[in-house]
């Protein structure tokens, strides 16, 4: 070989081999910087979709439906059964879509259209960030959607027209719903800002408490009440679903990670350790008020803890979670019993008492409980406790706002339109017989 040739192989190895190097590191930095998808996360998430569609249809239909009279406990199931199949249809069409994807000026406030139909949701399509399909995240954010107008029909039950408790639920969940979901977990201001909220107490509760006081107060009171006294007509059937809402909010939470680790462990710790933590604070409290504890309290506590717990489960440890539990306890107890006769509206289920009140003080004391001191996960980088709990009521006060003006304007224009409540003899015969033709029991 010649000593030009050899110059210009010198050279060009030179040249190339930090080229080759270059390719080979970019190739291998790609390949490990794409997510792939993992089956045992995919199963977890699979299992934790249905949980969660579990806690509507049987578990809150069955916990609100035996709460109410004889006479209305088949329209509190059709309720339930109707939301979560008219919001599966518009989640499909729009809604995921619009919570999620960020393809418009306003990507701040709402999200786009770019996935409307599920557009390029296909079969090997991956949810952003993850190793789960988007089919899988898209059906669990879908019981999420499905869970939270739900949980409205707690404060307005048996005197609401089907009708407009259908159009409203539509018109909301459009309206109110999707937006707050974007602010939250789609990208969108609260999240830019630092807002803690692992499995939506800001989107889910204080969004459902708030538009079920609402409509609560615009609706007004049930013929008789408070006067005439309105006992659960099954608290069997209560406790069954109350049940089947705990054990499905392990999905709620543990699921909201999006994979089977260290931290779904932590949140389903939590929501055990809260939940329980709840139901006997509030079980004391009736003990020690009443002489006697009662079963629908127990049950009630129980959720208020689980509600509580569900924007911090993926932040704090346990000592949080015993923390966050009994403030629940003791303030929803209040909330649901000293509160509504204080301010003398019919909040028929407690629907604001213990999600509107007990998502507040989860959202709230999430702030808290984070520190790493306190045995949670600790701060974001540039954030102290002061600032992290400000930000926590900035999207406590945002979400109430919104949620509260929109709902009333809403309702307004419903009422104006098709009317909201029943005629005074149709609420007397019951809305099973006057609103569906049929009757829960054949006594």
């Amino acid at each position: 070989m010649t000593k030009r040739h050899c110059s210009n192989a010198a050279l060009s190895s030179l040249v190339i081999s930090p080229l080759a190097l270059l390719l080979t590191a970019g190739v291998a930095m790609a390949a490990d910087e794409a997510p792939k998808l993992d089956s045992g996360n995919t199963a977890w998430m699979l299992t934790s979709t249905a949980l969660v569609l579990f806690m509507t249809v049987p578990g809150l239909a069955l916990f609100y439906a035996g709460m109410v009279r004889t006479k209305n406990v088949l329209s509190v199931l059709m309720q339930c059964f109707a939301i979560t199949s008219v919001i599966t249809v518009l989640w499909a069409i729009y809604g995921y879509s619009v919570a999620f994807t960020s393809s418009t000026n306003w990507n701040d406030y709402i999200g786009g259209l770019e996935k409307w139909f599920l557009l390029g949701v296909t079969v090997d399509a991956l949810a952003p960030n993850s190793t789960i399909p988007e089919t899988v995240f898209m059906v669990f954010q879908m019981t999420f959607a499905i869970i939270t107008p739900s949980l409205i029909i707690g404060a307005l039950a048996e005197r609401m027209k089907f009708s407009a408790m259908m159009l409203f639920m539509i018109l909301w969940v459009t309206l109110v719903y999707l937006p707050i979901c974007h602010w939250v977990w789609g990208g969108g201001w609260l999240s830019q800002k630092g807002a803690l909220d692992f499995a939506g107490g800001t989107v889910v509760h204080i969004n459902a408490g708030v538009a079920g006081l609402v409509a609560a107060m615009v609706l007004g009171k049930r013929k008789g009440y408070p006067n005439m006294p309105m006992p659960p007509h099954n608290l069997p059937m209560t406790l069954i679903g109350a049940g089947m809402l705990w054990v499905g909010w392990f999905g709620f939470n543990a699921g909201s990670e999006l994979a089977a680790d260290g931290k779904a462990g932590m949140a389903m710790a939590v929501t055990q350790i809260a939940a329980a933590t709840a139901a006997v604070c509030w079980m004391l409290i009736e003990w020690i008020r009443h002489g006697k504890p009662s079963a629908l309290g127990i049950a009630t506590g129980a959720v208020a803890g689980l509600v509580a717990i569900t924007p911090a489960s993926g932040f704090v440890g346990a000592t949080g979670a015993l923390a966050i539990g009994a403030a629940a306890g003791i303030f929803c107890f209040f909330g649901a019993t000293t509160l509504k006769r204080a301010m003398k509206y019919d909040d028929s289920l407690d629907a604001f008492g213990v999600h509107g009140v007990g998502g507040i003080i989860g959202a709230l004391l999430t702030g808290v409980f984070v520190a790493s001191d306190l045995g949670g996960i600790g701060f974001a980088e540039g954030f102290t406790m002061a600032k992290q709990v400000t930000v926590q009521l900035i999207s406590v006060v945002a979400t109430a706002v919104y949620c509260g003006v929109v709902s009333f304007v809403l309702l307004k224009i419903l009422d104006a339109v098709v009317g909201l409540r029943v005629t005074e003899e149709q609420e007397t015969i019951g809305l099973d017989i006057s609103l569906h033709d049929e009757r829960g029991y054949n006594w």
